[in-house]
């Protein structure tokens, strides 16, 4: 689905800055913190975090809270899990697990760990 028809579907203002927004975070490999983007977007951290929390009342976004207390964020494409190195806090997406539970609904796994990058050098 288009960037725009999911925004438009959501009765959200459609803005150019919205778009690229979420086209950043759809087009992204993992999850991304503001950090991350805040050189790819025009907008203050107050106008994207506003953003942000439109976006998950609309159901639009997954976001959690790593271990080096930020908070990343994704477009809801496909429920998946992430993992988070314990080490070095990178984030990473895992497809290729498959968690169901009976009469339940999940968003969202977190899996923490160490990842090979930190478990080689040590």
């Amino acid at each position: 689905m288009k960037i725009e028809e999911l925004i438009k579907d959501k009765n959200i203002k459609l803005t150019t800055a919205r778009v690229k927004l979420l086209e950043i975070l759809k087009e992204a490999d993992r999850p991304l913190c503001y950090e991350e983007i805040k050189n790819d977007i025009s907008m203050d951290k107050a106008t994207f975090y506003r953003n942000i929390s439109k976006f998950e009342e609309e159901d639009i976004l997954n976001a959690f809270e790593s271990n080096d207390k930020k908070r990343y964020f994704e477009v809801k494409l496909n429920p998946h899990a992430h993992f988070v190195c314990v080490k070095c806090n990178s984030v990473e997406c895992i497809k290729n697990i498959d968690i169901t539970l009976p009469h339940y609904e999940i968003n969202n796994v977190i899996i923490n760990g160490t990842c090979p990058s930190c478990l080689t050098s040590v």
